[in-house]
């Protein structure tokens, strides 16, 4: 069956959950511009302090960082994907990418982004424009500029790119590898979203998000009856949340829905068009220990993988021989996902992350035996911050891949230091 071609942007992976959003988290620390220094006053020689900001006019943040990774890779991976760990793109037969043991540098994980904050008769109007340098799709394997976000919000509504309504943003570990656990959902989409509860303990998100999904023919890709399916989206995504915060930290409980069709536009005997209900359901949340932090989620669904943060196609092949008609049908791929890790605080200059992910895949019965089934991904890193604002690290790394049915696996193992200098900028219309 031919690939149902994505139209969601897939996720980029990747990136501690503070740092994608610079939000204050512990292991990232803002540095603001400092304001230059006023002229002290002939009456008490002393230096006044500077005005606040005009919280009635536009105020804008620019920020971001600069980031290099260094990682020895024990083993071997899909070379586009050399400065990740993705079990997917690990080898599907024996050297499939050559022998054993690479070197990269990388500074594709560093982030530009403005946010703005404009007051109006609605509300504030908050708009975010960030990008990065990690090449995915066409670019994979490059470094070059990446959308993250797009994004405009007033009052009870939303609109752009932004973190999928059916992910939680939170529970992404503190941690060096960029694209980050295998099963986790973490998508980012373009989508409308209405918020009919936004408080600071509770909120009901609902979005149309921006549909797509990519099939796998199997066993009869190379069969012509198969090379004029053509997918089709007839209605946007639905997804939405609940997330309920407490001193302990947040629960957060999502769902989504998904119309998948493919049309059968060959003139044949064949009918091979179809549909998928594609469905699924996402629990996660944080629990503070003190200063540390435990991380949960657990996802399972039918052809939602193009959600996950590492997962293959959406739709299957399966097959229906005694239907002379029908021959062979789609069908969604059930999947499972869970990710646990622990956040440690030692001290105000050293925290450590430690945790396991994993992505199981229910294949279909026409797909190849060197297909992708099963992933897992674990770590554990010491990270060190001499200074505000500059963070230095080193992690270990391991990831799994098993196929369908023909009893191959590979197992990847890395070491990776990093270092990263974190910018903030405020600006205040006067």
């Amino acid at each position: 069956m031919r690939s149902l071609r994505t139209a969601g942007l897939r996720r980029g992976v990747a990136m501690s959950t503070a740092l994608l959003l610079l939000s204050g988290a512990a292991s990232s620390v803002r540095a603001q511009t400092p304001t230059p220094t006023p002229t002290p006053t002939a009456t008490t020689g002393q230096t006044p302090a500077p005005p606040p900001p005009d919280e009635s006019k536009t105020r804008m943040d620019i920020y971001g960082f600069t980031m290099l990774d260094a990682i020895f890779d024990f083993e071997q991976n899909n070379p586009d994907w050399f400065d990740v760990v993705r079990p997917t793109k690990l080898p599907a037969f024996h050297d499939e990418f050559g022998e054993d043991g690479r070197f990269y540098e990388s500074v594709r994980q560093t982030r530009f982004g403005v946010k703005t904050y404009t007051p109006t008769s609605y509300g504030e109007l908050k708009t975010i424009f960030e990008f990065e340098l990690f090449g995915v799709g066409v670019d994979a394997g490059q470094t070059t500029f990446r959308l993250r976000h797009a994004w405009g919000e007033l009052g009870h509504f939303g609109a752009g790119q932004y973190w999928s309504t059916f992910m939680d943003p939170d529970v992404f570990p503190n941690e060096l590898e960029y694209w980050g656990p295998n099963g986790l959902v973490w998508f980012r989409n373009v989508q409308f979203r209405w918020m009919p509860i936004k408080e600071d303990n509770r909120e009901l998100f609902i979005a149309l998000e921006r549909p797509g999904a990519t099939a796998d023919a199997g066993r009869f890709t190379d069969r012509i009856e198969l090379q004029n399916i053509l997918g089709r989206f007839p209605v946007p995504d639905v997804a939405a949340h609940y997330k309920i915060g407490r001193d302990w930290g947040h629960f957060q409980a999502a769902g989504l829905y998904r119309r998948i069709n493919w049309d059968d536009v060959l003139e044949d005997p064949f009918e091979l068009s179809g549909h998928a209900n594609g469905w699924g359901v996402n629990l996660s949340g944080i629990y503070k220990i003190s200063k540390d932090t435990v991380k949960l989620e657990a996802t399972f669904g039918d052809g939602i993988e193009n959600y996950m943060n590492d997962a293959p196609v959406d739709i299957g092949v399966k097959n229906n021989l005694t239907n002379r008609i029908t021959p062979v049908l789609g069908v969604a791929l059930p999947v499972f996902g869970m990710s646990a890790f622990y956040d440690k605080t030692w001290s105000d200059k050293w925290t450590s992350t430690a945790g396991y992910s994993r992505l199981n895949i229910d294949n279909s019965n026409a797909q190849l035996p060197i297909d992708f089934k099963n992933g897992q991904y674990a770590l554990a890193n010491l990270l060190y911050y001499p200074v505000p604002d500059v963070m230095m690290g080193g992690e270990f790394q391991w990831g799994k891949r098993e196929n369908f049915s023909d009893g191959f696996s590979f197992s990847d193992y890395r070491i990776q230091f990093s270092f990263r200098y974190n910018f903030m900028y405020k600006l205040a219309a006067k």
